[in-house]
């Protein structure tokens, strides 16, 4: 197939718009398919995998290809879900166009608005496509004047409904011109697509206004395709995934609009930092990204690819980023959902899948030349994680196993980050919320058959003081034998927060032997870890050590450390000591709407509003800051106030002393155990 016969394109959108099921009508329309499955029998191309099947809901991104009028199309159906926006942005560097699926049953709201805005910033192509245009016709007159409303005025229909909202009325190929609408008119429409795609070619403007000739659609395409590369218009399709109606000419616009790899915005591959160009006609240095990493049961680690220039064969020799060790492509295949076919070839444009090459990870660039060593794809933006689980093994024994899975669960899904928090050993699974973390949870089971226990993470407290002291401590151990004898008397005083910990040798007249400060200091550290009242390291302190004695014989290292740590104890409890608690930094995007009540829910669990700023289709940016320990569950509880339409990130901003009763709580928790 050459490369100027594919199309490359991914249906995004929220969650119940009904993109499955307008892909497996369109697969059905090319005859890719010989019946018609529905989303609620589980029996559609895409949402084959069982978490999909269960939710009847998109879980994974999923490529499918058909042929129409000789070009290949090459689709991706994406997760709607908010939880699982990571999985459909990680998609976007393998296509030149994002169709957003909208429907006039579901309003617009965020997400729909992310992925718009995401597609801008990833330079793709767009078009909107109108589902369920058989639904209640009051509902579908209304939805250009929302779609321009959220998206803009270069928003324009390539076809309309007809009077009686079964069928569409071409606006654009062959405008039906006669034909009734079920609003507006197939005259204005068209002529409003027409003055938009000319303003990017004055030539062509000056000879449709001088000659008031008709444009047709050969001498429209090079400006056409312009003005979809500058975002100057986005073209919209009505169809019914139900019915069908309008299938045939939203193929048809993808195919004879829709940009060809050539004619799309280049992808945004870098070397060095400058974003380089990639010839798709070439036929020497190949060069593909992986876009996409799944573990299947029966052929293991897959990579999905998208070649970008050369092209790739079965036996190919080829490099992964910087590494000088080649790997041979054994098997090329492509998939059609839960089906594969092994092919020998794949050419720029092409999409492709190679298994059992473990040297591939999400966004590897691979080549066959040296000279592209350095070539990377620019990072994606993945949403901050919202929400974090410890995981640990139900069975002992299973920790290795554990760190292997939830390595590989992240790698499937960049979106999901894992941390293993040394200080209370514990291992987070953070994503973007609960649902996400329970598609995670139940793949571990279900996929690697790791059973697994979950519990909220510790909040990481620290204790400092709040005055200077004096401490003292003598350690004599004669039990027969070798004895042990170390005195210390220190002073500590607090220091400004964040400094962390200083330690000042200050004795004089060898009342402690040089060689056994650095023991005194050991003792202090092991305490400083340990804490003095809450079992939370000790923090922002100053240590000096002024004097001490020793004995010639008993005096050795391990008194020392025992009676380093002891004095500093003494000292500490003499310095009133405190808790200190972890205040992050909270930017919450939301709709202006609910800036009330989420205002009302961080001021009535301490945290401090510092201010709006009013964004686009009517949500706000709202900066607070807040105690850690009231977030464990914020992502519930932001998604309630908010109709799921909330998100936020944090960041760590400070500590500060924890009030009274959450000091008495985090003691009394330390004290049980």
């Amino acid at each position: 197939m050459p490369v100027n016969n594919i199309r490359n394109i991914a249906f995004v959108g929220q969650t119940g718009t009904g993109k499955t099921s307008l892909i497996e009508r369109l697969l059905f329309t090319a005859s890719a398919t010989e019946q018609l499955g529905h989303v609620t029998c589980g029996n559609t191309v895409t949402d084959f995998d069982s978490q999909s099947i269960q939710y009847q809901h998109s879980i994974e991104a999923t490529p499918v290809t058909l042929s129409w009028n000789k070009h290949r199309m090459n689709m991706i159906d994406t997760p709607g879900q908010a939880e699982l926006l990571g999985r459909t942005l990680s998609i976007f560097p393998a296509i030149e166009t994002s169709a957003l699926v909208i429907d006039s049953d579901t309003p617009l709201n965020q997400i729909s608005d992310r992925l718009f805005a995401f597609a801008r910033e990833q330079q793709k192509c767009q078009m909107i496509v109108v589902n369920k245009m058989d639904q209640e016709a009051q509902k579908i007159s209304g939805i250009m004047a929302e779609i321009e409303a959220h998206f803009g005025s270069h928003c324009l229909p390539i076809n309309l409904p007809d009077k009686d909202g079964k069928s569409v009325v071409d606006c654009y190929f062959e405008p039906e011109y006669d034909k009734p609408t079920l609003f507006s008119d197939v005259s204005s429409a068209h002529e409003s697509l027409i003055d938009q795609i000319i303003e990017v070619d004055e030539e062509l403007m000056e000879l449709y206004l001088e000659q008031g000739s008709e444009l047709n659609p050969e001498q429209l395409h090079d400006p056409f395709e312009e003005a979809l590369r500058s975002g100057h218009v986005i073209p919209v399709c009505f169809t019914s995934a139900e019915t069908g109606a309008g299938c045939e000419l939203l193929l048809q616009t993808i195919t004879e609009i829709m940009p060809i790899p050539l004619e799309g915005n280049p992808p945004l591959l870098e070397k060095e930092g400058k974003q380089i160009r990639v010839d798709c006609e070439t036929l020497e240095h190949t060069v593909a990204h992986v876009y996409k990493i799944s573990v299947d049961p029966y052929m293991g680690k897959l990579a999905y690819l998208r070649v970008f220039q050369g092209g790739i064969n079965t036996g190919s020799q080829l490099y992964v980023g910087e590494s000088n060790k080649a790997f041979k492509v054994g098997h090329l295949y492509q998939l059609q959902g839960k089906e594969r076919m092994e092919i020998q070839h794949a050419i720029a444009g092409d999409f492709c899948v190679l298994a059992k090459v473990d040297e591939l990870e999400f966004d590897s660039v691979i080549h066959d030349s040296h000279d592209e060593d350095n070539v990377v794809m620019r990072t994606l933006n993945f949403p901050e994680s919202m929400y974090s689980l410890v995981v640990k093994p139900k069975k002992r024994g299973d920790e290795q196993k554990l760190s292997e899975v939830l390595n590989r669960i992240a790698a499937e899904d960049p979106s999901l980050k894992i941390e293993h928090r040394t200080r209370t050993n514990e291992t987070l699974l953070s994503g973007q919320g609960e649902f996400h973390l329970k598609v995670a949870l139940e793949k571990m089971e279900s996929v690697y058959k790791l059973d697994v226990e979950t519990s909220q993470p510790s909040v990481e407290y620290f204790e400092t003081i709040t005055r200077p002291a004096e401490g003292h401590y003598r350690h004599k151990k004669q039990s027969g034998g070798a004895g042990q004898f170390g005195e210390v008397q220190l002073k500590v005083r607090p220091l400004e927060r964040g400094t962390g910990f200083k330690f000042v040798n200050k004795v004089v007249g060898g009342a402690i032997p040089t060689a056994l400060i650095p023991a005194v200091e050991k003792g202090v550290r092991q305490a400083l870890d340990e804490g003095a009242i809450s079992g939370n390291p000790l923090k922002d302190i100053e240590v000096t050590v002024y004097d001490g004695k020793f004995h010639s014989v008993d005096s050795k290292e391990i008194a020392f450390v025992i009676a380093g740590k002891k004095a500093f104890l003494d000292a500490v409890n003499n310095a009133g000591p405190i808790v200190l608690e972890p205040i992050v930094q909270l930017d919450l995007f939301i709709p202006t709407s609910a800036v009330g009540d989420v205002s009302g829910d961080l001021s009535g669990n301490r945290g401090l509003i510092e201010g709006t700023h009013p964004q686009a289709n009517n949500f706000t940016l709202l900066k607070a800051k807040s105690p850690v320990n009231e977030l464990l569950d914020y992502s519930r509880r932001l998604r309630s106030l908010t109709g799921g339409e909330g998100s936020f990130s944090m960041a760590l901003s400070h500590y500060e002393p924890a009030p009274p009763a959450v000091q008495k709580k985090v003691c009394a928790e330390a004290a049980e155990g």
